[in-house]
């Protein structure tokens, strides 16, 4: 994640003397990858790192390079070898998103993608792993902690303050617009605990949608039974997940809602996955007039699908993750950097 990193270490660059690395990074390939004819890889370290900190950026998902989810976890394991045996006193794996993170189930029979990713690259000598917004909390308890150690930061707090930056503005309109008129909905069932951090955050009422999946086929929902305590009619209403994939679920969530006559329906989410057919279901509800804007971060690289989607918009992240790079490397607490967000409080503040 090359951009990704020099956006980073830009916003790194506020808080230590970093004054020089940003010109490092364009200017020194610290790792490089030789490609043979029978499809292997080989990654070389170009200078010493002997004794020192390394943090690798790496994105498994769609990526600037183009690079396919399997090969990318190939090389970063490649990378993260290479490491090791130059001597790297720490290696910090920084991966925004976690392509296999819903791969996370332990009783069905067949592999567990998130566990075989964890113990990999703590096997092969990650010391630390930082990602945003996991899928699930018990995922966390995959990696040994003698083995390594793993930061899940939440990301919700970034779609949080940007409501508030963008939207809302003042904690006058919060208390008089946003918490009279606004309703936060999950996705399905499972979703509840991240619609009700929005709904707790802002004062304003909770819809859960209770999703029935046809489990002969993937990504397919037969029937959706929405629960609200208010009538859904003329609110402004935030469908909130961690991530947007085929946006299946969103789609028949969106119809579904549609029925109850909202003034408009928005969609919030971290991770934008957009695996086909996604960009045709969401330009589809758009153009029907069902779903006004979405909002997602830039774990995942965006820059393909900007021109694709209308009133799509993406924040930032790199402020964040130089936020967390800087209290891992002076041993700071991030236990505001965890804080559940307030928008009482941020706009009052």
């Amino acid at each position: 994640m090359h951009g990704y990193a020099s956006q980073v270490i830009s916003c790194l660059s506020k808080y230590l003397s970093f004054n020089n690395i940003a010109k490092q990074i364009d200017g020194i390939e610290l790792l490089g990858t030789d490609r043979f004819a029978d499809g292997e890889l080989e990654v070389t370290v170009n200078e010493s790192i002997r004794g020192k900190d390394v943090i690798i950026f790496s994105s498994c998902a769609r990526n600037e390079a183009g690079i396919s989810v399997e090969e990318s976890k190939i090389e970063l394991y490649h990378a993260v070898d290479a490491l090791k045996r130059s001597q790297a006193h720490k290696i910090i794996v920084f991966e925004p998103f976690i392509s296999c993170a819903r791969s996370d189930r332990t009783t069905r029979r067949s592999s567990v993608g998130l566990w075989v990713h964890l113990k990999t690259l703590s096997n092969l000598g990650a010391s630390h792993i930082v990602t945003f917004q996991l899928h699930s909390d018990k995922s966390k308890t995959m990696l040994d902690p003698t083995l390594g150690a793993i930061d899940d930061i939440p990301a919700l707090n970034l779609l949080q303050k940007h409501l508030c930056d963008e939207y809302i503005k003042t904690a006058d309109y919060l208390e008089n617009t946003v918490r009279n008129n606004w309703a936060f909905c999950s996705v399905d069932a499972g979703g509840e605990k991240l619609a009700r951090v929005f709904a707790d955050s802002f004062g304003a009422p909770l819809v859960v949608a209770h999703k029935q999946r046809d489990y002969s086929r993937p990504n397919t929902v037969e029937s959706i039974n929405i629960l609200s305590a208010e009538p859904l009619e003329d609110k402004t209403l935030w469908i909130v997940d961690d991530m947007i994939d085929t946006a299946g679920s969103v789609e028949s969530l969106i119809r579904t809602l549609a029925a109850h006559k909202p003034r408009e329906i928005n969609i919030a989410a971290v991770h934008a996955l957009f695996s086909p057919p996604a960009h045709e279901r969401l330009k589809a509800l758009i153009k029907e007039g069902l779903l006004n804007r979405t909002i997602v971060t830039n774990t995942i690289c965006c820059n393909s699908i900007l021109k694709e989607i209308d009133n799509l918009e993406i924040v930032k992240s790199s402020e964040l993750a130089a936020s967390v790079i800087k209290a891992i490397i002076n041993n700071e607490t991030m236990s505001k950097i965890m804080r559940r967000f307030d928008a009482g409080v941020y706009l009052a503040g």
